[in-house]
């Protein structure tokens, strides 16, 4: 979706707004809607899977008994979803990362009740920060929710690559057994050089979790860590992005998405690394150019892919990161472990409880907040 042209387009018309939307909740009962993915048959076998449409962040009780109004929908897309019967008039729209409501500029203005926009997890990309900063809006997440839950996932996926996991595993469910099959391109971690492109908290989660295994341990980021916890993690600062993939047999992406990361990994930034780079994208699928990714599988140059978000969300049933070889790509699973959904379910309600008693939040958990973005997405 082309959000970021939308807004400018209706920017103007938002102006306005900024001046008569307030920071904290006005009077009376509120209109709350949540947009996640359906449980299905799973949601009564786990009574912390929270995450889903029919647990409803386990908030649904608590809200009305205040009086509240919480309608809770898996349907996002297209002029006739349910989402859109309820935009106009529902005061707090709450989202996620992994089945995102993409919350537009038209969204935006045709919601003229909206005060706060709120991300159950990390990652607010799939809302148009600048055209809800136009408008007044506050935006938030429960950081730090689930960023031991990617770090793992991560780390996961790096040895899963690293030793050719997934072909073996083929072999076992498939009644083969072809050792050579698997060995051939199986490697150890220990003495492999891994860099993060982006040392948040995520990306400093990595690093801790990747020092025990012998790697070289390298970073790329804004701001550099000081000395001291470089010396923790036993990790190397590299300034420049470009020095910095050519020394590296795992590239590991830890960055936001926003108007300068967008595609930022394309056809010459990829050819940039070493042949047979191991690469992890956990961060958003949008800041790799897809074609390119898959090109560069197919004849070998990336020995192996592996993460779990796409562009779009859902991912199509033709998009070639399903089909390219050496994938190790999921659904946007690695977010949302049942431990996860707790923390940012709790962060959720803490939010909106502070949302009601008219007090800020947390600091680190404003993406927009009166009228400015946060230092990551500007």
């Amino acid at each position: 979706m082309a959000m970021r042209s939308a807004t400018k387009q209706v920017f103007r018309a938002l102006e306005p707004a900024l001046a008569t939307r307030s920071l904290h909740a006005s009077p009376g009962s509120k209109k709350i809607v949540g947009v996640f993915y359906k449980g299905g048959e799973y949601a009564a076998q786990n009574p912390n899977f929270v995450g889903c449409v029919e647990n409803a962040l386990g908030i649904r009780g608590w809200l009305e008994s205040q009086g509240h109004q919480y309608i809770v929908t898996d349907d996002k897309d297209g002029p006739n979803c349910e989402l859109e019967k309820h935009i106009a008039d529902a005061h707090v729209l709450i989202t996620t990362p992994f089945h995102p409501a993409y919350v537009s500029a038209d969204r935006i203005r045709r919601g003229k009740n909206l005060e706060l926009l709120l991300t159950a997890g990390i990652g607010s990309d799939h809302v148009d920060l600048p055209a809800a900063a136009a408008a007044g809006l506050t935006v938030a997440e429960v950081t730090g929710s689930n960023t031991v839950s990617v770090a793992e996932d991560q780390l996961m996926r790096i040895l899963v690559l690293m030793r050719n996991f997934i072909p073996g595993h083929q072999q076992a469910i498939n009644g083969e057994w072809d050792l050579a099959g698997v060995a051939h391109r199986a490697y150890d971690l220990e003495g492999k050089t891994v860099g993060t492109v982006g040392a948040g908290r995520i990306g400093k989660l990595l690093l801790q979790r990747l020092k025990p295994f012998g790697c070289t341990l390298l970073y790329h980021d804004r701001l550099r860590m000081d000395a001291a916890l470089e010396g923790e993690l036993g990790a190397t600062f590299e300034e420049e992005l470009d020095a910095m993939l050519p020394k590296c047999d795992v590239v590991v992406l830890n960055m936001p998405l926003t108007e300068k990361t967008k595609g930022m990994f394309n056809k010459e930034k990829i050819a940039k690394m070493k042949k047979g780079v191991i690469i992890v994208n956990n961060a958003r699928g949008a800041i790799m150019d897809t074609q390119a990714v898959a090109d560069a599988c197919k004849s070998g140059h990336i020995a192996g892919y592996g993460g779990d978000v796409w562009y779009p969300q859902p991912a199509p049933k033709d998009h070639p990161w399903r089909y390219m070889p050496n994938n190790a790509m999921t659904p946007h699973i690695s977010g949302t472990t049942i431990d996860g959904q707790l923390r940012y379910a709790a962060g959720v309600k803490d939010m909106l409880e502070r949302y009601f008693k008219g007090q800020d939040f947390p600091e680190p958990n404003y993406i927009v907040k009166e009228g400015k973005l946060a230092s990551q997405y500007q």
